[in-house]
């Protein structure tokens, strides 16, 4: 006997030792760790291995780990060169998912998938992202790509690369608190979408690639960008209650509000609005909190009660444009960090594989007869 849900909600599709959510008391876990102690005491290095190892490692591991990502960083000469090749105005999500998929000309066995094949294609794929994603966006700036340091961290590097200048340790710590945030969020659609893909066996650069294309669509991880155009729609604090009541008079959504699975405030973005608080801040970008948390008053008292709670793309949004953030590179952030959850997946499913074979409920017509062309 099968039951029709649309859109699988509800449906258990797989077994996972990385994330546990409880949506109606606003919990997530990584491995049995509330987020907030992880994004308070962690960092994404560890967090990567936590997920990909279903334990906190030893101070030496961390440190072997940590050396081994890093060694990484760099991409060949034929990738720079793909990527000074790629029109300027092509969106980032776009040249992410293209540049993940090219990476398996780079390897000598790209269709390996034993588990220890599948971690180190994971851990090149995760060290490399943040080197396309800075490399294109200079090149379409007319600026000189700025090569990887393996002395700074996953985090710092980045914004490194991005902007030419060491971070300042609270731009640092801001980025690595989101990296830590996105790292994984049970069986969402894009980390669905990379077990199916796995599942038959492909490889890690096609079930990547496809998580890539699932992370990039509004529903998904485009969500972000939304909010931030939200509020530049909305010209001053004293805008913010028309704008909001206008949008709720029409049926429309707010942008940043409301989640699949959660029925009570989101617990990542609980601490992602401390974070953007302090940013907007250091970075003169007050009035972007200010009209957040104004936002964020209206809808509790509006339709809190509809179990309508701010999701991690409510302030994450403020937070990646106090970092310096260009609007189009949210979501590629936000992917980013996801490599990391999309990876660890990908290996549990290749841990005793099950091929994703669902049935679709037929609801057409029987028994039509065929009629000829020249007939209809």
């Amino acid at each position: 006997m099968s039951t029709y849900s649309k859109g699988l909600e509800g449906v258990v599709a797989a077994e996972t030792r990385m994330s546990f959510i409880d949506g109606e008391k606003g919990v997530l876990e990584y491995v049995g760790i509330a987020i907030d102690d992880l994004a308070r005491n962690s960092n994404f290095e560890e967090t990567v291995f936590l997920l990909w190892n279903t334990r906190l490692p030893k101070k030496s591991e961390l440190e072997a780990f940590r050396g081994d990502l890093r060694s990484r960083y760099d991409l060949p000469p034929s990738a720079i060169d793909a990527l000074r090749h790629i029109p300027k105005s092509a969106q980032p999500m776009h040249v992410l998912r293209t540049m993940v998929s090219s990476l398996a000309f780079l390897d000598a066995h790209p269709n390996a998938n034993d588990l220890p094949s599948a971690r180190d294609k994971s851990l090149t794929i995760l060290a490399r992202t943040p080197t396309i994603i800075a490399a294109f966006d200079r090149i379409r700036r007319g600026l000189n790509i700025v090569p990887p340091r393996k002395d700074l961290s996953f985090s710092a590097n980045f914004l490194y690369m991005l902007n030419g200048e060491v971070p300042t340790p609270t731009m640092e710590r801001a980025f690595d608190v989101c990296m830590i945030l996105h790292a994984d969020h049970g069986l969402n659609n894009s980390t669905f979408t990379a077990r199916v893909v796995i599942s038959t066996l492909s490889d890690v650069y096609s079930a990547l690639t496809a998580a890539v294309g699932s992370l990039r669509g509004p529903l998904h991880g485009g969500a972000n960008e939304e909010v931030m155009e939200m509020l530049g729609e909305i010209p001053s604090l004293d805008a913010v209650e028309p704008y909001v009541m206008g949008k709720l008079a029409k049926k429309e959504r707010i942008m940043g509000f409301g989640h699949r699975v959660y029925k009570a405030i989101d617990p990542r973005a609980t601490f992602l609005k401390t974070l953007a608080k302090q940013l907007a801040a250091d970075t003169g970008n007050q009035d972007l909190y200010e009209k957040s948390t104004k936002i964020e008053e209206i809808m509790a008292r509006e339709v809190a009660a509809k179990g309508i709670y701010p999701n991690v793309d409510f302030y994450s949004a403020t937070t990646y444009h106090s970092i310096g953030l260009k609007l189009d590179l949210f979501t590629p952030m936000f992917a980013m960090s996801r490599i990391a959850g999309w990876a660890g997946h990908i290996i549990e499913q290749l841990d005793g594989n099950r091929l994703f074979r669902p049935k679709a409920e037929y609801v057409g017509p029987h028994n039509e007869k065929y009629v000829p062309i020249a007939e209809r």
